[in-house]
Formats: structure tokens, C-alpha cells, sequence
């Protein structure tokens, strides 16, 4: 069986980290300069050859440059003559721009797999993928997790008998059941339409909300405009307390703070796939750790094992 190396580019380094901690590999090192012109060049820094190769890096702030020294790192493994090289994405920012929905617009979600492709990607771990759709857009195998398991196991510290799940739109409304099963709650629906991608209107909520707990779910949030909407929509039905939670806590232009400042907001609950400064933290948030997660994944890729087999047991739970 080929070895093992594990990269990290500078996006998330911690979390390339601790994922190597729960395998028992140490993080190989990976040096990043920029010539005069601003040009990037990736070295990295430790042997590749036939081994299998995993590339930590998800796409955040600032996404380009994140991008295209992923690329980078790709054709550095490629060109060292890796066995195979698995990107880990913990999060994929293009698979947002995933349907033509105004004439002549780009379809970044699938031009950013085909980049991958060209440079050299074998396989790609994701987390917690935008729409179903985007899995599509990769000419490559791609093992697609989710943070169910990890949100599940911290809301079951508390009393869920009256509990609903929220979707902040119908779109999400399936990931939302799909959780709301795992810790037996209702579930309930925002009718969302979007103007621009700070401005939506929430017309109703569908689903029991009046005297219930109420979990807000969604795949990430950013502005946090969708969740405000939403909050200001479900008070009009008089819940018992409201919880918010996300896997990728982004929380562009003080989101977390807006968000924070909501009074009836009891908590915030996100995953580490990005980070989140620490000058930004709150005392209403909480950052699970899918980091055993995706070590576990990787664990398996590398063995050949089942990567499905995860889903099974979360769903078990």
C-alpha cells in the first residue's frame, strides 16, 4: 500500500492539522512565495512519489488566491509524481454559482472542478456541498460528508420534545428533515425568494412553530440576511426559544455579530471547516470540530474502504 502525505496550504492550517493528529501522520510542510510580478509558486516539501497524496485547503477569503494556490499544490504533486492526489475541501465557496438563472452568467461551480481536473486531482473530499447538483460538476470520484452527525450529537444535550428544525428555504428543506430524523424533531420551511445576494424575502413559514424550540438550519451562512429574514418571520409565530446552525460559519460583514446581538438567540452552532477569527467569537457561539470526520474519511480512501459507510452509522445514530 503507497504511504501517506498530507499537505495544508495556508487557507486552513489548523484544521490540516488537527486532522493529522486523529491519523497519526505528521503535516508535511508546504512553502508558498510570490515573485516580484505577484505570481504564486508552491513547494512542497516532502516526497510525493507514489505516495498518496492529500491537499487540506478549503476556499475561503480571499477565495482567488486560496484557488489558485490549490491549483498550485496540485500540479506540485502531480509534477512529483504522486501516486494520487485527493483534494480535502472541507468548503467549495463556487458551488454557489451552480445554475444559469440570469442570461450569459457563468457557472463557476463547474469551471472551478474542471480547473481541478486539468490540474491533476484524482479525488476530492467535500463537506456539506451547496446543492446536490455541484457533486455533478466534478469529472472526478468525489466523497461528499456532512456535519449531521456532529450538529446532532451537540443538540442532543438538550431537551428536543419540542422540538422543529428549520429550513430557511424550500431548497434546504430535505437536508433539514434529513436532520430533523436524526434527533426526532418536526420540521418546518421558510418560502424564500432571493433579489441579490444580500436582499431576500421570506413570505411564511411552513410548518408547527408556535411554543416549540426552534433549530435554524442551513449549509452556511455569510451575510446572515437569510437568517434574519427568517428569525423576524418565525417571532410572528411566537416560538420558545431559537437556536441557529450552520457547517460553514463564514459570517461576512459582521454577520456573527448581527447575529449575536438577536436577544432571543440562545446559541450559534457552526463547524471548523473555515475559520473563524477569534477576534469575532461571541459567547452565544460554539464550533464543533468535523476534523475527526474527515480524518476518518481520509482513513478510509487511503485503506479503500467505504467512505458511504460513514452516512450508514450517522444515520444509525
Amino acid at each position: 500500500m503507497r504511504d501517506i502525505s498530507v499537505f495544508s496550504g495556508s487557507a486552513h492550517p489548523e484544521l490540516a492539522a488537527e486532522v493529522c493528529a486523529h491519523l497519526g501522520v505528521p503535516l508535511s510542510p508546504t512553502r508558498l512565495s510570490r515573485f516580484a510580478n505577484d505570481c504564486l509558486e508552491v513547494q512542497l516539501q516532502a516526497n510525493c512519489r507514489e505516495r498518496d497524496v492529500f491537499l487540506v485547503q478549503p476556499l475561503v477569503r480571499p477565495v482567488q488566491e486560496h484557488l489558485v494556490e490549490l491549483l498550485l499544490m496540485c500540479d506540485a504533486a502531480r509534477g512529483a509524481s504522486a501516486g494520487r492526489i485527493t483534494v480535502v475541501m472541507p468548503h467549495y465557496s463556487y458551488a454557489r454559482s451552480d445554475k444559469k438563472d440570469a442570461p450569459r452568467i457563468s457557472l463557476g461551480g463547474r469551471l472551478v472542478a474542471d480547473l481541478m481536473a486539468a490540474a491533476g486531482v484524482h479525488r476530492v473530499l467535500a463537506m456539506t456541498l451547496h446543492s446536490p447538483q455541484v457533486h455533478g460538476f466534478f469529472s472526478m470520484p468525489v466523497d461528499h460528508l456532512h456535519a449531521h452527525r456532529e450538529l446532532a450529537a451537540h443538540f442532543r444535550r438538550y431537551d428536543l420534545t419540542r422540538t422543529t428544525v428549520v429550513s430557511p428555504d424550500l431548497g434546504n428543506a430535505k437536508e433539514a428533515a434529513a436532520f430533523a430524523r436524526m434527533i426526532d424533531a418536526q420540521v418546518a420551511a421558510g418560502a424564500k425568494q432571493r433579489y441579490a445576494d444580500d436582499r431576500v424575502s421570506i413570505s411564511a413559514v411552513i410548518g408547527e412553530i408556535a411554543g416549540r424550540d426552534v433549530i435554524v438550519l442551513d449549509d452556511e451562512i455569510a451575510k446572515g440576511s437569510t437568517v434574519l429574514e427568517l428569525l423576524d418571520r418565525l417571532r410572528e409565530s411566537g416560538p420558545r426559544s431559537i437556536r441557529v446552525a450552520c457547517t460553514h460559519g463564514l459570517f461576512a460583514a459582521g454577520a456573527l455579530k448581527r447575529l449575536s446581538e438577536q436577544p432571543d438567540v440562545l446559541e450559534i452552532v457552526c463547524t471548523n471547516t473555515v475559520p473563524v477569527p477569534v477576534e469575532e467569537h461571541t459567547d452565544k457561539l460554539r464550533i464543533l470540530s468535523i476534523a475527526p470526520a474527515l480524518a476518518e474519511a481520509v482513513r478510509r480512501i487511503h485503506n479503500g474502504e467505504s467512505v458511504s459507510a460513514l452516512f450508514d452509522a450517522a444515520r444509525g445514530q
